[in-house]
């Protein structure tokens, strides 16, 4: 399909994505990476837990972590809050995690999940999080899932 025959497809593709060693170095036709913040680095700074223990007894093959604002919004239990504990929290949300991806659809890497959450000593609220599954790390590609607030990315 290449009428001009002067143009090596690999060649155009090296220009485009950079050779292998400068996209391993995070160099492209784009310029080098200005910024990269890896999963590794987040867990360390408190802003993603890991749940995957908890995940896997589950039936969750996959790690999985939980952003902060999740953590500290539905699975730590507010100050005065009775009959609540965060292991019983961690499960509710790990598990109906689980039930959401087991209705998706194949194919999605974003599921919706609802769950009820008490947060005071009245009634519990509708919870709407979502769950996306994704790379572990930069440099990692095994599948990993994280769940977060619907606003977050």
């Amino acid at each position: 399909m290449n009428k001009d025959q002067n143009i090596n497809p690999t060649e155009a593709l090296a220009a485009v994505f950079g050779e292998p060693k400068q996209v391993a170095e995070g160099i492209t036709a784009f310029g080098p990476v200005i910024y990269a913040y890896t999963r590794k680095q987040a867990v360390a700074d408190g802003y993603q837990v890991e749940v995957t223990k908890t995940a896997q007894e589950a039936g969750i093959k996959f790690p999985m972590f939980l952003t902060r604002a999740v953590f500290d919004k539905y699975v730590a239990v507010p100050e005065g809050v009775t009959g609540q504990d965060e292991a019983g929290r961690l499960w509710d949300v790990v598990w109906l995690t689980r039930f959401a991806i087991l209705r998706a659809r194949p194919g999605v890497d974003r599921v919706p999940v609802a769950l009820y959450v008490r947060n005071d000593n009245r009634r519990a609220k509708l919870v709407k999080l979502i769950a996306q599954c994704g790379p572990l790390d930069m440099d990692d590609p095994q599948p990993a899932i994280t769940v977060m607030m619907p606003d977050e990315d």
